[in-house]
């Protein structure tokens, strides 16, 4: 589709001029099926003048309305495609150059085991009184969350959840998109944000082609394309007739990550 638009553009040129020659040439028809009609008495020929003068009139409108709708695709249609493809492809390098890392905090170390949910493990090697206790792993905070933001919409729907981002958090470097997107018959999934930077525009941040059944991370979000601000950010999942099944949407703050510390020397 959007190759469709780019070949219209191209050549929007020569068929503005063929539409200019259409016209001109319906227009000396029409002026002279008028001629015809007030030079004859016949009733006849009267008819077959205002016949042809009503095709020309016709044939001239016609020409308008595609040449303003050849318009509008230059105008509005294509600038738009061209800065979704553009915003594509930085997105597809700034992924490419983003090392994926596990989503984690540091976690400090407890000094006992007081507290910790443990479960036995295998024994090591023959000896059955030598067990390792295994600890259950505890998930982790999704990062900063700022208090009263705006609810979260849509995410009830299990096919379409985030987890990470989560509503309110603080984006301030490249995440791990984290959740589950799926449906009978998927077809895709789209992650899409709206902000100050996209004037209040859904922009698409990535495509899922595979569905994601379980909780688990499918893509990256780098804000560095975005300056600060309040910004949606929103998950829709498609079934194969093109329709939306489910979408969660949830608000992120983006902000430039603090500035660290200079160290002082010592004395």
């Amino acid at each position: 589709m959007r190759g469709i638009f780019f070949l219209l553009d191209w050549i929007a040129q020569p068929f503005y001029i063929l539409l200019g020659v259409v016209a001109a040439w319906y227009f000396y028809r029409l002026l002279q099926a008028r001629s015809e009609m007030g030079a004859t008495y016949f009733e006849l020929e009267r008819d077959l003048a205002r016949r042809r003068q009503v095709n020309a009139l016709t044939t001239i409108v016609v020409a308008a309305e595609i040449g303003i709708l050849l318009l509008g695709v230059q105008v509005r249609a294509v600038p738009f495609l061209e800065a979704e493809r553009d915003l594509d492809e930085m997105m597809q390098v700034q992924v490419g150059a983003t090392q994926d890392v596990p989503f984690a905090t540091d976690t400090p170390s407890a000094s006992n085991n007081s507290g910790l949910n443990l479960e036995i493990g295998t024994p090591i090697g023959d000896d059955p009184d030598i067990i390792v206790l295994t600890p259950t792993p505890t998930p982790t905070p999704v990062g900063t969350i700022v208090p009263n933001a705006p609810p979260a919409t849509g995410c009830e729907d299990s096919r379409a959840f985030l987890e990470v981002p989560a509503n309110g958090q603080r984006v301030l470097s490249p995440i791990v998109v984290r959740g589950t997107a799926f449906t009978e018959n998927f077809s895709s999934a789209k992650l899409e944000i709206s902000g100050p930077t996209t004037n209040g525009q859904f922009w698409v941040v990535s495509n899922v082609d595979s569905p994601v059944p379980d909780l688990s991370d499918f893509s990256q979000f780098s804000p560095a394309l975005y300056e600060e601000g309040v910004y949606q950010f929103r998950l829709m999942v498609f079934d194969i007739s093109a329709n939306l099944v489910a979408s969660c949407q949830v608000n992120i703050y983006i902000s430039d990550p603090p500035a660290a510390a200079t160290p002082t020397p010592g004395g």
